[in-house]
């Protein structure tokens, strides 16, 4: 009787946690939902959402603090203007278009060809695994930003070569994650009888393994998609990403830099939006990863 007391005392808080575990990963992944799905209802309906045009100026309403109105057209600016008049909260609504345009189109093309990379070199093995593998070794050895400035310096600025730049330099990662997946897989039951059966090299890849390897790929996508729009940010202020006329958060943060002590919500907010935004995509990776890998759940 003793011993049955010790085992259920033992077993009833491992329960409790395993629960409580996963209704904290349930409401992370919620809170990380929904700030993914507010950024891109921002995005998508910028020109009904922004009070302003987020390229208006009014030299006489510079640098003015959040909850200034404007005595001439009784407009209010919510979260203040930056140094030429023009409207924050507006230039950050407008610059979630670009963060999420680079990051949504330069991971998909980024997962495709690493997924399809890592599936040849594990499926093909020989001379295909070694040149692809060794290309993905040249890849990621090499530092990340000095890689991805060395290709905006050639190609130069823009919204093309940001999302060129990404595609260069991130795929490597998926193909070494789909490659060792793609080796396990091969030797499965059902590869080796759809062998036997005489199903062709393609049907065997896109019919058979492609299926069990898209939730890694779309994990690895959700997750990479918080880095792009840092790395997006990053290369806007150091003035290598898009175009200046274009309102992006990390422009913004550079032209704030030099307002700080005087004009704080310059580069408070755009950092903020950049924070919140990231935040909830990396929410929405941690919790797509539980969802998918049946050995996290409890």
């Amino acid at each position: 009787m003793a011993s049955w007391i010790r085992a259920l005392v033992s077993r009833t808080p491992q329960g409790a946690d395993a629960e409580g575990g996963a209704q904290r990963r349930d409401l992370s992944g919620a809170v990380g939902v929904a700030i993914v799905l507010i950024v891109a209802l921002l995005a998508a309906f910028a020109p009904l959402v922004a009070p302003h045009d987020p390229n208006a100026q009014d030299l006489l309403g510079r640098l003015k603090p959040p909850g200034w109105r404007s005595p001439y057209t009784g407009a209010w600016f919510l979260l203040g203007t930056d140094h030429l008049g023009r409207d924050v909260l507006s230039r950050i609504i407008y610059g979630s278009r670009v963060s999420l345009f680079v990051g949504i189109v330069s991971v998909a093309i980024t997962a495709a060809l690493g997924t399809l990379l890592g599936l040849a070199a594990g499926y093909y093995r020989g001379f295909t695994e070694t040149i692809i593998m060794r290309c993905v070794d040249l890849v990621m050895s090499l530092p990340f930003m000095l890689l991805a400035l060395a290709v905006i310096g050639i190609t130069g600025p823009g919204l093309q070569n940001l999302i060129l730049v990404v595609a260069l330099t991130r795929w490597a990662r998926y193909t070494r994650v789909i490659y060792g997946q793609t080796l396990s897989y091969a030797q499965k039951e059902f590869v080796e009888a759809a062998q036997a059966l005489g199903s062709s090299n393609s049907r065997i890849l896109f019919h058979h393994m492609l299926p069990n390897l898209l939730p890694s790929t779309i994990v690895l996508a959700t997750l990479d998609l918080g880095f792009v729009i840092i790395l997006e940010s990053g290369l806007s202020f150091l003035g290598l990403g898009v175009p200046p006329t274009i309102s992006t958060w990390g422009t913004m943060l550079a032209d704030g830099r030099a307002y700080l002590n005087n004009a704080w919500w310059m580069g408070t907010f755009p950092g903020l939006a950049i924070m919140v935004t990231v935040l909830g995509f990396n929410l929405l990776g941690d919790w797509t990863r539980d969802l998918m890998d049946p050995t996290l759940r409890v």
